[in-house]
């Protein structure tokens, strides 16, 4: 019996480097993985070329670099400058790219679309940009070409809760108030309506679907780890102190500061350690806290750490505390269940989905004083109880291995190549039977 043959793919990854982390690195690792499972023709922005050559690439045979720096550098200067620097202004950045990415795509279809018209590729996917405000001109031409387009996973755009205003203005998010505008814009209708398939990285993004394509949308959450990154083992917490760790950059919406005054009893009486891994403009303001609440002993900054190191990091901890109240992906959580090691977070967002099945505990979002209380009383429960982290841990990393790898992600994405092309004739749901399990419980439950 002859084996089916692999499609050809045409994937789409803006943003898609070995080297880097958050978004670049998912549209890396996805590429990689798809590219086990299909015939992969990554195209990316040159800002990319010269890591993908260090990672054994071959331009031209594996991969196309666009160079549409001409138009994308002066835009993304201006946005910088309203942003005001210093990674804040998220939204305002994604405004930008909105502007800049179509220019992007016309290039790629200057350079692709005589090959998608002659049917050379099978598929035409887009990875990245995940946010969903960003439309894609290929889908209409991929369309009328008779190309199936698959767009995403598509991520982003979480309210602010509305208790944490103050940080939202902090974070210079002023365009946020009226982030919702985007749902109007002709360029976002037609990519909806032109996709064959929309992959939705959360289950915000796949309530503001409209309702006629939703039975084309699949939830599939964008973040994955790769095993070979990750090969330690979080050993079950013993006697001593609680030690926990929190990774991610020291701004407001993470809620550093929270975990800190959440901690303090315990870190003042002993019973706790505490890692801080990352930088950013409120690791000076974290450092006088502990001064001032007494617990500076009982805290080590790291500050920032490549992303290779930051699992001894995680390996030596008991849990991951990480409070952040506005998390579109959460992807240091799925890094901490890969090694083993359970999640405190707060329910909303990313993070929440990812526990769904198990792994941690959840606080519920409330005002800053209700999740401070509600972080300490867990805090507090589980230096107690080491039995309970050691089998969250458990849970978590066979819900990794299962479902949350990138060689998992490649063969769940390609269920929805094989649907889109007429090999399979039901709707795949990847996840399904991923439901709410044992260790991953609502703190308040």
């Amino acid at each position: 019996m002859s084996q089916p043959s692999r499609p050809r793919v045409l994937l789409i990854a803006e943003a898609a480097n070995p080297e880097w982390v958050s978004v670049p690195l998912i549209g890396w690792s996805l590429a990689q993985a798809l590219g086990r499972v299909a015939d992969v023709h990554l195209v990316t922005q040159v800002r990319n070329r010269e890591a993908i050559l260090r990672a054994g690439l071959v331009e031209g045979r594996d991969f196309t670099a666009i160079d549409s720096e001409a138009f994308a550098r002066p835009l993304w200067a201006i946005g910088e400058r309203l942003r005001g620097g210093g990674g804040k202004g998220w939204t305002t950045m994604q405004a930008i790219n909105a502007l800049s990415y179509p220019h992007f795509e016309r290039l790629i279809w200057r350079a692709f679309g005589a090959d998608i018209r002659a049917g050379r590729y099978d598929i035409v996917h887009r990875v990245t940009p995940l946010s969903p405000t960003i439309s894609s001109p290929l889908a209409a031409k991929c369309a009328r070409a008779g190309v199936p387009f698959v767009l995403g996973p598509l991520n982003g755009g979480v309210p602010w809760p509305r208790a944490f205003d103050a940080e939202r203005r902090q974070e210079r998010e002023w365009l946020s108030y009226l982030r919702g505008a985007y749902k109007a814009l002709p360029g976002r209708r037609r990519s909806l309506t032109h996709a064959a398939a929309i992959l939705v990285g959360s289950r915000h993004t796949e309530s503001e679907m409209p309702g006629p394509v939703r039975p084309r949308s699949v939830y599939i959450p964008e973040n994955a780890v790769d095993p070979a990154r990750f090969t330690r083992q979080a050993r079950p917490a013993g006697e001593g102190p609680l030690r926990a760790a929190f990774v991610g950059r020291m701004v407001p919406y993470k809620g550093p500061d929270m975990l800190i005054e959440a901690a303090a009893p315990l870190l003042k009486a002993g019973r706790m350690e505490l890692d801080m891994v990352g930088d950013g403009p409120m690791l000076p303001g974290l450092k006088a806290q502990a001064d001032a609440l007494g617990v500076a002993q009982a805290i080590r900054f790291h500050g920032w750490m490549v992303h290779e190191a930051v699992q001894d990091v995680l390996a030596d901890a008991h849990l991951l505390a990480f409070p952040s109240i506005r998390e579109f992906g959460g992807g240091v959580v799925l890094e901490a269940m890969a090694l083993g090691l359970p999640a405190l977070i707060v329910d909303y967002a990313g993070p929440a989905e990812l526990l769904a099945g198990g792994g941690g505990w959840r606080v519920p979002l409330g005002t800053r004083a209700a999740i401070v209380a509600g972080f300490g009383a867990e805090l507090d429960r589980l230096e107690r109880d080491r039995a309970a982290l050691a089998e969250a841990g458990r849970i978590g990393l066979e819900r990794v291995r299962a479902q949350f790898t990138w060689d998992r992600k490649a063969e769940q994405v390609s269920q929805i190549y094989d649907w889109v092309t007429g090999e399979r004739d039901d709707r795949p749901e990847p996840l399904a039977g991923d439901a709410t399990g044992a260790g991953g419980a609502n703190a308040a439950e």
